[in-house]
């Protein structure tokens, strides 16, 4: 593995020791930025199975500002560091041992929002949808943030989720790219507003 593109282009990356992490492939990952991308223009990510980190690296390189990476696994989060190191994006980056729900409610707490996040739990796991709605609910997401939800291509996830649309499907083999897009409800003072000039109009 090694980061495709960017300021961090070519630097190797290492893999998480043992066979518990599916790494994204270089083939996949090129694919998925090519669809979301491909570079950004500052913004902050959240990789939140974040395994290798590659995903979350290759967008900081690509133009991200900032980065948050989470994993349960001790040997991810070395791994995770390891490969920041060798991007040489180690300032950019804050790296959490957490279980994902948990994380979740530690970084409203902090107040943090995402304009990309990175689902990539693993395959056994079906509730990608479900945390997309709780982010939305701890306003963890910025309006018209990108979620890309990697899941195994024998399942399926619905094409609305509450709050998102998704916007893109693609199909790799095993593995399938969903991205959706965050729908943020408009403030109920907007709404109230739009609702008297469109009586007005009439």
């Amino acid at each position: 593995m090694r980061v495709i593109s960017g300021s961090a282009k070519g630097r190797p990356l290492k893999s998480v020791p043992g066979n518990g992490t599916r790494p994204t492939t270089d083939k996949v990952k090129e694919a998925l930025f090519s669809m979301i991308g491909p570079y950004f223009e500052g913004g902050t990510v959240l990789d939140l199975y974040a395994g290798t980190g590659g995903l979350g690296i290759e967008a900081l390189s690509r133009g991200m500002e900032a980065a948050v990476f989470v994993d349960m696994e001790q040997k991810a989060i070395d791994t995770v560091r390891a490969n920041l190191k060798a991007a040489r994006l180690e300032p950019q980056a804050e790296v959490y041992r957490n279980d994902a729900g948990r994380a979740l409610g530690a970084l409203e707490k902090r107040g943090r929002s995402f304009d990309l996040v990175f689902l990539d739990p693993p395959y056994r796991m079906k509730h990608g949808d479900e945390l997309m709605v709780t982010m939305a609910d701890k306003h963890l997401l910025n309006p018209e943030a990108v979620v890309v939800l990697e899941h195994v291509s024998g399942y399926s996830y619905p094409e609305d989720i509450p709050g998102f649309r998704r916007t893109r499907l693609s199909v790799y083999g095993e593995v399938t790219i969903s991205i959706y897009q965050y729908e943020a409800a408009l403030p109920e003072s907007a709404v109230s507003s739009k609702e008297v000039n469109d009586e007005s109009a009439n």
